[in-house]
């Protein structure tokens, strides 16, 4: 499954985490595979739930 990479900034910066989004948004393709980066996303604490 890919995910916007515009909907996780979305999430991010929601929170507060603009220096994560900024990261996101600098290294990160515009179509985020989720099964290739769970690692970021567990890391980023994203829910494949909340990404849905």
């Amino acid at each position: 499954m890919t995910v916007a990479k515009s909907k996780i900034l979305a999430i991010l910066r929601s929170r507060g985490q603009n220096d994560r989004a900024d990261w996101v948004d600098r290294t990160m393709p515009d179509e985020i595979d989720t099964a290739k980066n769970s690692g970021l996303l567990n890391l980023l604490k994203l829910d494949l739930a909340d990404l849905t």
